[in-house]
């Protein structure tokens, strides 16, 4: 038995494709580019196009001696890609004009190439004859394919070293490194032998811990921030969640953690974190509009770095409604502070103050609103919040023809809580996974206002298919409750409301609440129990242009879901989406399909999708 080792620089290699290239200046194009796989599998044949240099130039304008470069580098790009496939006794050759682009001198480019041919023999495919790394760490996993037998993709092999080296750094072993290997092509027999040897190094523990390229925020708040748990076994998941805190804060475009080359007696591994700071400061702006809910306006400002600690500032001013047909304009003032790693590394501090003015169709009020809390990161999925706040609201509330009034005041002290798991797999616009909100808020009232709990669900999910998740459908349930206190008692922002962009699309802002005697006078006013759902069919028309379907419902209640005195109501309609890069531009028009709340088509315009 003959066995040979290649390399990749001794393997001859050819390949055939049919396309056209324009090049520069000189004028002239390339009438043919012709690519030829022999015996090729439709998967084979598309993976060596993905890597092919010259396919690439095919579209853009290239002097020769660029696509000379191009030519020249194709044999490597190519034997790589059947390397990948288990296809190790490849011929490829790549001809400019009938000459082997090998032979040409990058100094002898020609002057004008009118044709390309590109020739690939894969040969047979190999399998793992022999497949070992030793020694493993307890619990390592090796890719499934790595196993006697298998189809010898070089990609497995590096994927079982990798495997292997990380399973020991897991267990703390920084230094673990690839002290020998042994991978041999039998050709005769088409296997391919894979042995790899590691040495796991010695057991190590987080050093001490450096910090570069910071200028306005102090080194102590970095290392807090960052939370690399000094004195512990070292882990590299640590290394991620530390580099994970340090961007969640805002105040760093770039964040990179290495570790040192060295130990430090008897065992202890430094690591160096360079940063490179944010700009302080940032303006946003923001616009939604529809056709009976008017204009919406928002306007922040915000600090990245208010004291040298990452603490961020946030003044946001917002105007709503503007022109709305059924009611006056909104318009508030909020303040807020954050500060990062307080009490532990995943935990942000949070001071918050509102002001507002609420001009609905039902009253009329300003708002106060003071509040302390934490946010605490479980995971990359899964979030935790707890405010304490204090609120009132003094205000009034009309009849439903607005001939009589009545004055009210609440004020309440709240602790909501709410954890989020958010699995989508983009947030702007997603495609797969789910979103999940849950809020449960208690809350103490004062005088007139009474004592009970709010609670509030949020459910979204994704699902997309066809060729790139062309088509996506989603779903949305919200739902809501509140208990303990009575509908007049309970603080006016705090009741429910369905209606609008944010629950039923096609149905006036807030159209559907209950309607409450005081007398001989109606008046309209939100209630204790809400239901709304939506589903849409999401259809990529071009790469950034999509269009959706969609129907809304929403129901509120008094008492209990689906009580004799609630109501419900339902739109749908057609939206356009444009995908900016950052979120796509959404514009929807709705009608009512059901209730008694309707009033024509209604037009909505903002960024990012509804849900």
């Amino acid at each position: 038995m003959t066995q040979r080792r290649h390399a990749l620089s001794r393997l001859p290699f050819v390949l055939c494709l049919a396309g056209a290239l324009t090049l520069g200046q000189t004028g002239h194009a390339l009438d043919r580019v012709q690519f030829t796989i022999t015996g090729a599998d439709t998967d084979l044949g598309g993976a060596l196009r993905n890597a092919s240099a010259l396919l690439a130039l095919s579209n853009e304008e290239d002097q020769p001696d660029q696509v000379l470069a191009a030519a020249r580098a194709e044999y490597g790009r190519l034997v790589g890609a059947l390397y990948a496939q288990g296809h190790y006794s490849p011929v490829v050759s790549v001809l400019l004009d009938g000459r082997e682009a090998s032979a040409i001198a990058p100094l002898d480019a020609p002057q004008r190439v009118a044709r390309i041919e590109v020739r690939v023999d894969p040969g047979p495919q190999f399998r793992f004859s022999q497949t070992a790394i030793t020694p493993l760490a307890p619990e390592t996993e090796l890719p499934d394919g790595f196993a006697p037998g298998e189809p010898a993709q070089s990609g497995l092999v590096r994927q079982a070293v990798t495997a292997g080296v990380d399973g020991w750094r897991a267990q703390g072993h920084a230094k673990a490194r690839v002290t020998g290997q042994d991978v041999v092509a039998d050709h005769p027999n088409r296997t391919l032998s894979a042995r790899v040897t590691l040495e796991p190094g010695p057991r190590l523990r987080f050093g001490p811990v450096d910090v570069t390229g910071h200028q306005r925020t102090r080194e102590n708040r970095v290392r807090k921030i960052a939370g690399l748990p000094q004195g512990e076994v070292y882990d590299p998941a640590e290394i991620d969640r530390a580099e994970n805190r340090l961007r969640r804060t805002g105040t760093f475009s770039s964040v990179t953690i290495t570790e040192d080359e060295g130990i430090t007696r008897p065992d202890l591994l430094g690591t160096t974190i360079t940063v490179v700071e944010e700009k302080p400061r940032r303006l946003s702006f923001g616009a939604e509009i529809s056709s009976l809910e008017g204009l919406d306006l928002t306007a922040a400002w915000m600090h990245r770095n208010l004291l040298g600690g990452a603490e961020r500032l946030r003044i946001e001013a917002n105007v709503a409604n503007i022109g709305a047909k059924d009611n006056g304009m909104d318009y508030g003032l909020k303040l807020t502070i954050d500060r990062p790693a307080t009490l532990t590394p995943d935990t942000t501090a949070r001071f918050s103050s509102e002001i507002a003015r609420l001009d609905e169709p039902d009253y009329r009020a300003d708002l106060g609103r003071l509040g302390i809390g934490f946010t605490h990161v479980f995971s990359d999925s899964l979030t935790g919040r707890v405010d304490l706040a204090y609120s009132i609201i003094d205000g009034t509330e009309f009849s439903e023809d607005r001939s009589a009034s009545t004055d009210f005041q609440f004020r309440s002290l709240s602790l909501p809580v709410a954890l989020t798991w958010d699995r989508r797999d983009n947030k702007a616009d997603a495609k797969r996974g789910y979103f999940i909100e849950a809020e449960v808020k208690p809350f103490l009232g004062f005088g007139t206002t009474g004592s009970g709990l709010r609670a509030t669900a949020d459910l979204r999910g994704y699902r997309g298919f066809g060729a790139d998740d062309r088509f996506v459908i989603a779903a949305r349930a919200q739902a809501g409750i509140i208990t303990g206190a009575s509908l007049l008692e309970t603080p006016r922002d705090d009741l429910f409301y369905s209606g609008g962009g944010g629950t039923v699309r096609g149905q006036p802002f807030q159209s559907l609440g209950v309607n409450l005697l005081r007398g001989p006078v109606e008046y309209k006013i939100g209630g204790n129990h809400f239901l709304a759902a939506s589903l849409e069919l999401r259809t990529k028309v071009t790469r950034n242009i999509g269009v959706v379907g969609f129907v809304d419902a929403g129901r509120v209640d008094v008492g209990s879901f689906f009580d004799a005195a609630g109501d419900w109501h339902a739109g749908a309609g057609l939206g356009l989406r444009y995908d900016t890069g950052f979120g796509p531009i959404r514009v929807d028009i709705a009608a009512p399909v059901g209730g008694t709340t309707g009033k024509g088509v209604q037009l909505y315009v903002g960024l990012g999708q509804s849900f």
